[in-house]
């Protein structure tokens, strides 16, 4: 596992590490050739086409891999703009649901209105009928007299 420095050594052959390590860079590049492209170990053995116990003795190429992981994340570059563009869709919609929400209260609002308009326009009617006596009286202006 560590030499007498203290440094991680592998435990597998220079080529087992060399394939890993070009399955590393694959995968953080976003360049995958046997799997989906998650950044995950099951991807990187698989990517490396070796066995999970033999991508667990490569100690110093695990090192580098979480060394990786803990600074950039887990996600990848296809990863990072679908979430970019989730972001971008999540606050379209708040916005067009902000705006559907403002509609419905002034349609609510109008319907309302129209509603009492339409009950006072049937009160005057009925007020009309009653009473309307059938003779007709013409208006005069003030300050004028009849003929």
């Amino acid at each position: 596992m560590t030499d007498t420095a203290g440094t991680l050594r592998d435990e597998v052959s220079p080529k087992t590490a060399a394939a890993l390590r070009a399955a590393m860079a694959r995968l953080f590049e976003g360049h995958p050739q046997r799997t989906d492209g998650r950044l995950t170990k099951e991807n990187l053995y698989k990517e490396a086409q070796v066995s999970r116990a033999t991508m667990n003795r490569a100690h110093a190429v695990l090192a580098e891999w979480d060394g990786h992981i803990a600074a950039h994340g887990t996600a990848t570059p296809g990863e990072a703009k679908r979430d970019a563009t989730i972001v971008d869709l999540k606050k379209r919609l708040t916005k067009k649901t902000q705006e559907c929400t403002l509609l419905e209260k002034k349609l609510k609002a109008a319907q309302t209105a129209i509603a009492a308009l339409f009950h006072d326009n049937e009160a005057l009617r009925q007020q009309l009928d009653k009473d309307v006596s059938g003779v007709v009286t013409l208006l005069r202006p003030k300050g004028r007299q009849p003929r």
